[in-house]
């Protein structure tokens, strides 16, 4: 197994060590002479022939324990722990072999190159290699350190050692689940090309990936693949395909599967149900959510069907049939949770009913319903709505009292609270503090400051908030400087958005397309075409394009100005300010 051949001197001292250990007489290798000269290099070796000796692991595990157990301050360095790993992997012991990769996988490095590049070449046998790196792919993917699990396995691609499918199912679920989509079909390719042939658990985790990227077409292709390589669909398969047609609303699509399942001889479950049912609750298709849950055959409704179903209705503002299923939970040995509760609590306060929905608080207290985030945000929410901004506040303090923290949902509406009812001091301290909790304001957050701002004629004031944002020792990044100017654009304050501009130049920051476009379009709809077209013509040197998604947000946004907004596009396209692609697109 060993490439390493050690001289003479050393080989003897290698046997003597194994001499001792063989005749039992431990104890003499907490002598100096032998404690002092155990060095890794030796340790490996010692374990190798005590492994060879008695065709077996057990007697190297034994000496491996008991080192460490034994001389003080002693710690296997990462080269014994791998030879012991190779040692019980050769011999079969995987459980033991596993959970010792385990234990060091997380504070030796060992995904880093030049370490397993070390660590592989004090070993050559290709099969226990395959099977330890796997293992450690696995490791990693199980612990969410994606990067890590896919440094080993680019390393037993470059190295061509074979990746256990087990291995590769956690390594891209692990990619799936950090959201790199675009990383999972990279490397899929690159196992293709290795020679791993997928199993049904590897495809699963591919239309997985489709599911959480919305792409019906390509898990329909890979659903096409699975059955020419005669890999057969399982319940998971078809679960997956049903929920993504039905989270597009591809209702005929989510059904055929359903039918292609009982077909295939697969029983569809409770999960298989709530996704139809979520399909036409989620459109408002009640009497067909209902005809569906009353159909179950072969599985038991549980939480989440009703709930799907009572959010259906809340939906519908049918409110009565609603509550009239949620009482009849209860029937059925279920019991609404907090996700129930919100929705009929999101309904109750849309319509301004906060006193029922106060009531409904009182009951989720009684049921020991604990409320979460979705809860108190709601509540806040229907308060600052009505500029009750005293009881948003109360329902703040309780919410942090219970241990939840702010969101950005919950800063977003007392924000919006404030600026209705015009106190921007707290506003704006609510504003600093989202901020400083991490959570970045959207376009419609800082809107809501220009619109108040200009509704009193005190536009100078929002101009320097940018400084306030200094001042207070915040980030000032384009995204503030870019909210400002649309706002100030849309609002037809040309001269305002003006002067953001050259303040935001001044910083240095430079503007981004939606700046840029946002400030010529005003000139342009002002009558200053000359102004605009000098814009544009800043743009084009900047290279910056118009995209798909800004000429449909754009157009969205000035729906009412169909003619100039038409002579406007016509003016960019003229100026090369899209691309062939967006062109296509819109054509």
């Amino acid at each position: 197994m060993a490439t390493f051949v050690p001289p003479s001197s050393e080989l003897r001292l290698v046997h003597s060590i194994c001499g001792v250990v063989v005749k039992g007489c431990w104890g003499n290798l907490l002598k100096p002479k032998i404690d002092t000269n155990l060095t890794a290099i030796r340790l490996r070796e010692v374990l190798l022939q005590l492994s060879a000796y008695s065709y077996s692991p057990c007697l190297a595990w034994e000496l491996f324990r008991w080192i460490e157990s034994s001389i003080p301050n002693y710690k296997h360095p990462v080269q014994s722990s791998w030879t012991m790993i190779h040692i019980l992997t050769k011999y079969k012991h995987f459980k033991t072999a596993h959970h010792l990769l385990e234990k060091i996988a997380h504070k030796d490095f060992l995904s880093s190159p030049s370490v397993l590049t070390a660590l592989v070449r004090t070993h050559d046998d290709p099969d226990v290699n395959s099977h330890v790196l796997s293992w450690l792919v696995i490791v990693y993917g199980n612990s969410r350190m994606t990067h890590e699990a896919v440094q080993v396995f680019e390393h037993m691609r470059a190295s061509g050692f074979r990746l256990h499918l087990h291995a590769c199912t956690v390594l891209l679920n692990a990619l799936v689940k950090d959201k790199l989509t675009d990383m999972v079909w990279k490397v899929y390719k690159k196992m293709v090309k290795v020679g791993v042939v997928a199993n049904v658990h590897v495809f699963n985790v591919l239309i997985h990936a489709c599911c959480k990227s919305g792409d019906a077409e390509k898990a329909e292709k890979l659903l096409t693949e699975m059955e020419l390589d005669g890999v057969l669909p399982d319940l998971f398969t078809f679960n997956t395909l049903i929920s993504l047609y039905s989270k597009k609303g591809m209702h005929y699509e989510a059904l055929s599967v359903q039918d292609r399942m009982e077909r295939a001889g697969i029983a569809p479950d409770i999960v298989t149900y709530n996704s139809l049912i979520y399909a036409y609750s989620r459109e408002g298709r009640m009497r067909e959510a209902m005809r569906l849950l009353k159909e179950i055959k072969d599985a038991v409704p549980n939480n989440v069907t009703y709930t799907t179903v009572i959010d259906g209705y809340c939906r519908l503002n049918d409110l009565e049939s609603a509550l009239s299923l949620r009482d009849s939970m209860a029937d059925k040995g279920l019991y609404p949770t907090v996700v129930t509760y919100n929705s009929i609590l999101r309904k109750l306060c849309e319509g301004g009913r906060i006193r029922d929905a106060n009531k409904l608080l009182i009951e989720m207290g009684e049921r020991n319903v604990e409320p979460d985030n979705v809860t108190c945000n709601t509540l806040i929410n229907a308060y600052c709505k009505i500029g009750d901004m005293a009881s948003a506040l109360k329902v703040k303090d309780k919410m942090i009292g219970a241990g939840l923290k702010l969101d950005q949902f919950t800063y977003k509406a007392l924000i919006h609270g404030f600026c209705k009812a015009r106190d921007m001091k707290c506003a704006k301290e609510y504003l600093f503090s989202m901020l400083s909790a991490g959570f970045p304001p959207s376009y419609c957050t800082y809107s809501w400051f220009v619109d108040v701002h200009c509704d009193h004629q005190k536009e100078e004031e929002i101009i320097k908030l940018p400084d306030e944002f200094v001042n207070k020792g915040l980030c000032v990044d384009v995204s503030l400087y870019r909210a400002l100017i649309r706002r100030f654009c849309k609002r037809e304050k040309v001269d305002c958005a003006k002067k953001i501009f050259g303040l935001m130049k001044e910083k240095g920051i430079s503007g981004d397309s939606v700046i840029y476009t946002s400030l010529a379009y005003a000139q342009w709809k002002s009558g200053n075409v000359s102004v605009a077209s000098d814009l544009l013509d800043e743009m084009y040197k900047k290279r910056l394009m118009i995209t798909l998604k800004l000429y449909r947000s754009f157009s969205a946004s000035f729906a009412g100005d169909d003619k100039i907004l038409g002579l406007f596009w016509s003016h960019v396209v003229d100026r090369h300010l899209m691309s062939k692609n967006t062109l296509k697109d819109l054509q």
